[in-house]
């Protein structure tokens, strides 16, 4: 019989065990609950509590002294304001951060932004705007336009005026994709850094070849169009500058030379240095 009872006795269920958990599972739920709740509620004021309301503009033409915006200087001062348009009047709890900042990202010249709420019911913009570094021409009907490109190949419209002293870029085409036209801009960046001072009056660059670049640089007042080719920029035109006084003397006529053989200077035909 013993052994029986007690085989009989671990089948019966420990009531004291499961009541103890079942109190702690209810406890829990309700805390879970009340945290639930306690959150919606919290939710609810911020989205209906009139303190977290972007205020819009005071009057038409005229900005929200709530939304502050730094860092513009050549973009649209009045697109970046209009992204954030529809929130106010609205807590800036809702303020969708992450969307906001992907439309400022889509305005001409913007190349980052952040945007932060600053509470109880204010805006911070951080805008960093893109650097150009060089002029291109575009086509359109009739004339060409000018334009300027930054190192990412981005296209930008000029601002009105500002002024640049940069080099006018060849061999760019809007029909490339950015990451190819940035790929010659940078290739055009990488021979100017190398030439140093003497990049100060190269006033066009081709890149249309980028093993084979191409400068217009002013040498004793006159316009030299100069074949520098993959490398050694800096001594080619060196030794050019360095040469030129008695290239003048023997060929004053001549203004296109071909610079890549590092020990002689060959001129060319007009037009052959295009």
């Amino acid at each position: 019989m013993a052994p029986q009872a007690s085989a009989k006795k671990r089948r019966t269920p420990n009531w004291r065990f499961l009541t103890r958990y079942g109190l702690i599972a209810a406890g829990v739920s309700m805390v879970l609950a009340t945290a639930i709740y306690a959150a919606h509620r919290f939710e609810k004021f911020m989205i209906r509590d009139a303190r977290f309301f972007l205020p819009g503009p005071p009057d038409y033409g005229m900005e929200s002294p709530n939304l502050e915006a730094v860092g513009i200087k050549y973009a649209s001062r009045a697109k970046v304001l209009h992204v954030f348009d529809q929130d106010y009047g609205s807590s800036v709890y809702l303020l969708p951060l992450a969307v906001r900042r992907k439309k400022l990202l889509d305005i001409d010249w913007v190349h980052e932004a952040s945007v932060a709420r600053i509470w109880p019911n204010r805006v911070f913009v951080q805008v960093t705007e893109r650097t150009p570094a060089a002029f291109i021409k575009l086509p359109a009907a009739n004339i060409g336009r000018w334009a300027l490109i930054d190192e990412e190949g981005m296209i930008l419209d000029p601002p009105a005026k500002a002024q640049f002293q940069l080099p006018v870029l060849n061999g760019v085409s809007v029909s490339e994709s950015p990451d190819k036209r940035g790929t010659r801009v940078r290739r055009m960046q990488r021979m100017m850094k190398d030439l140093g001072p003497l990049a100060a009056k190269v006033s066009e660059v081709d890149v249309k070849d980028l093993d084979n670049l191409k400068i217009n640089e002013e040498v004793q007042g006159k316009m030299m169009s100069l074949v520098l080719g993959d490398r050694n920029f800096s001594s080619r035109l060196r030794h050019f500058l360095d040469h030129y006084t008695e290239i003048h003397r023997k060929m004053p006529q001549a203004t296109s030379f071909d610079l890549r053989l590092d020990d002689r200077i060959t001129a060319l035909e007009e037009g052959d240095a295009r």
